[in-house]
């Protein structure tokens, strides 16, 4: 594994890799990726220490979306058996976020079907965020494909964060969404960026994409350039389009975080939705493979686990939950 050495110290010099170097790492077979998850390992620990970055999220609206995502239950097109509401009352968020906060969470994502919010919500969400910081954790939101003076009014009120995933590549994208573009994710992150807003923006793994296709991503992400990357493994939903998707093998999930950690080593790389799901036993190995920053407690629509069994996990892995 003389090679992957020369790719390891290159990222650990601050250099970037190539689409030769991506894909070499990808094409590493699950035989060898322990080396593979040693070195990330190593990057992360250089990049971003032993601290691991915590966030919970409320599903603050849902169903009754216009959307087509082949992925999501509350799609347009779904027939999955969800619960669909309107609007959360401020005082159920307030009180959703004193529970991540007391289970440990940092950061607090308020999150709503639709392609975006309307005026209305608009006004209502940003009291929410308001509530939120005065806790004392972090306020991020999923809103949807907002424009920059929205995204203004919600930077006033106190949001950190913005999260708008770019799902998968740009080729791909087409297969699994109809009725919003890829463009469009891309300018809402830029509008978010000039409101002066962190940025929160990955994808979904397992979807039926292909390598070049995670490694294409990889590459979109790197030139926005968020703060933060969630790394999400597709939970096939019985109702949805894609509910007879075959799930990520363990070491293939394990090895998109570890790459992602050599594409976008300054970054936090966040394992959310499909972590129990898919790695099962072999969850407490995110870490050993590059992740320094999790999602705790409930997803949108499918569970999580308690927030004191990932603080244990953290623990036992001799790192620091923040």
């Amino acid at each position: 594994m003389a090679y992957l050495n020369d790719v390891e110290k290159k990222v650990l010099s601050g250099r970037r890799l190539s689409r030769k170097e991506a894909g070499y790492l990808s094409a590493i077979p699950a035989s060898l990726a322990m080396e593979l998850f040693s070195s990330a390992n190593r990057i992360r620990r250089h990049f971003r220490g032993n601290t691991v970055d915590l966030c919970a999220i409320v599903n603050a609206k849902s169903g009754i979306c216009s959307e087509d995502c082949s992925y999501c239950a509350q799609s347009s097109r779904s027939s999955a058996k969800i619960t669909s509401y309107a609007l959360l009352e401020k005082s159920d968020i307030t009180e959703k976020a004193k529970l991540a906060w007391r289970g440990g969470a940092k950061r607090f994502c308020i999150v709503t079907s639709g392609k975006k919010i309307s005026k209305q919500e608009l006004k209502i969400i940003a009291e929410m965020i308001s509530s939120v910081r005065s806790i004392g954790l972090l306020p991020c939101a999923t809103l949807g494909l907002l424009r920059r003076t929205e995204l203004d009014i919600l930077k006033k009120a106190g949001l950190q964060r913005y999260h708008n995933n770019l799902e998968t590549s740009e080729r791909y994208f087409p297969k699994i969404c109809t009725t919003h573009t890829y463009q469009e994710k891309i300018r809402t992150i830029r509008d978010a960026r000039a409101a002066g807003l962190e940025v929160c923006s990955g994808g979904i793994f397992g979807l039926g994409e292909t390598w070049d296709d995670r490694i294409a991503m990889a590459f979109a992400l790197r030139d926005l350039s968020p703060d933060s990357v969630p790394i999400n493994f597709l939970s096939p939903i019985s109702g949805t389009k894609l509910e007879t998707q075959k799930v990520l093998a363990p070491m293939d999930a394990l090895k998109i975080i570890s790459i992602y950690r050599f594409m976008l080593p300054e970054k936090q790389i966040r394992v959310c939705g499909g972590r129990l799901q898919t790695l099962g036993e072999l969850n407490a190995l995110i870490f050993l493979a590059g992740a320094d920053g999790l999602l705790v407690g409930n997803y949108l629509t499918t569970l999580g686990r308690g927030y004191d069994e990932d603080l244990k996990l953290i623990r036992d892995m001799h790192l620091t939950a923040d």
